[in-house]
């Protein structure tokens, strides 16, 4: 009797045990690739350069970057611009694409295409449409849009405005991140029960009527999933910008963590003011995610679910 209750004891562990020894690899992963990384950020953005001591002057360097504003304010930008633009535009595809027309398959193969380039591919493919003579400016001539010998500078020489510069990004951005944000759309519309919608059309409403008072509230989990992964990715963007722009041509957050980190490593301020942009946008990237939540009202969706 001892040894059935012992025995029952064991496996009752043992089936507790197993869950955690399963995600064990995880949580080692974690600690060696995020957790200690992390860390040495946060101490190395409180160090002093001289002393190796707590310090608050790190930070003080970053905000007294000559180019720390204009980096700010133009991740601002982007991300405010950019979310928009590609929130709407990757809504109004999945909601196309989820009327099963006669060839939306196909469709929906060539929309997904940009998703499936590296960012290096999509960038070094638009920089060879961007130049005068690359093929944008040949599509356009054979269009008829430009005449022979007439060639549009799209990204200029170092004259070129900053909102040229700016809109350029958002809409190669855009082209490379819309069909992500649209596949979300597009998992979440498919999830709605036919039912609810039809009821709606029973009940006298248009299409219109249909997507503003049932489609889009019986979405709004999965738009806030997009918006925030899009947002956080957004204040995040500088691969893109430093291949077609190059370092300070039009800088932006991360951008100035790459610069220091990597193209001047060998001054003094390099670590300190390479982890004093990054303590700073990750702390952005919390506030915005938090805000976008507060003004969704998911939390307080979650207090009256409770």
């Amino acid at each position: 009797m001892v040894n059935v209750l012992h025995s029952k004891s064991f496996k009752r562990r043992q089936k507790k045990i197993v869950p955690y020894l399963l995600i064990l690899p995880v949580v080692i992963y974690y600690i060696f690739f995020w957790v200690r990384p992390v860390i040495n950020v946060l101490v190395g953005s409180f160090t002093d350069i001289n002393t190796g001591g707590f310090t608050l002057g790190n930070f003080a360097m970053v905000f007294q970057d000559p180019t720390f504003w204009p980096a700010f304010w133009n991740t601002a930008i982007i991300v405010v611009v950019s979310v928009t633009l590609e929130f709407f535009a990757a809504l109004a595809l999945a909601l196309l694409i989820n009327r099963k027309f006669w060839g939306s398959s196909y469709f929906l193969f060539l929309v997904i295409i940009p998703m499936a380039l590296p960012a290096v591919a999509a960038a070094a493919m638009w920089q060879t449409g961007l130049t005068p003579h690359g093929w944008l400016n040949s599509l356009l001539f054979h269009l008829g849009i430009l005449d022979e010998g007439q060639k549009i500078f799209w990204l200029g020489g170092y004259d070129a405005t900053k909102a040229r510069l700016l809109a350029i990004i958002i809409l190669v951005d855009a082209w490379t991140v819309i069909p992500s944000v649209m596949i979300i759309l597009l998992a979440g519309l498919q999830n709605i029960p036919k039912e609810a919608e039809e009821a709606g059309y029973v009940f006298g409403g248009n299409y219109f009527t249909v997507l503003r008072k049932i489609t889009i509230p019986m979405l709004s989990s999965t738009i806030q999933t997009a918006v925030i992964l899009r947002l956080i990715s957004a204040i995040q963007i500088w691969l893109i910008i430093v291949l077609l722009l190059g370092f300070g041509r039009l800088p932006v957050l991360v951008e100035r963590i790459v610069y220091y980190h990597e193209e001047v490593p060998g001054l003094d301020i390099s670590y300190q003011m390479a982890t004093g942009y990054t303590v700073i946008v990750s702390i952005l990237v919390s506030i915005a995610a938090f805000f976008y939540l507060y003004v969704s009202g998911a939390f307080k969706h979650r207090e009256d679910a409770v």
